[in-house]
């Protein structure tokens, strides 16, 4: 039986994206993870930001950032949506650590 990880996944969208696209992104990809049997914890819309660098030609994005729970395996559909998206400049998974009294519970 595959672990359940905690994992956090940060991604940004083209910054001349309506709010409506913006929520169809959010949506999509929850779905992918839904589909392979995520529990989402957490969506935080962040908003348009300053870029640090310049990506695509792009000086700002619309940042999201997702919390949820998954088998390390369902990630692997998520990014490729992302990387097929010409909406998402840039993201980034990391799997959470996970504190020694959660670990026990």
């Amino acid at each position: 039986m595959a672990k359940n990880f905690i994992y956090e996944t940060m991604y940004i969208l083209r910054p001349d994206l309506g709010d409506e696209s913006v929520d169809q992104a959010i949506e999509k990809y929850q779905g992918i993870l839904k589909d392979n049997g995520a529990e989402i914890l957490e969506t935080q819309h962040r908003g348009k930001r300053r870029l640090a660098y310049e990506i695509d030609r792009h000086r700002e994005g619309i940042y999201i950032q997702m919390n949820y729970r998954v088998t390390g395996a369902a990630i692997a559909a998520m990014e490729r949506a992302m990387r097929l998206n010409e909406d998402v400049i840039r993201y980034l998974t990391v799997k959470q650590t996970v504190e020694a009294e959660e670990a026990q519970a």
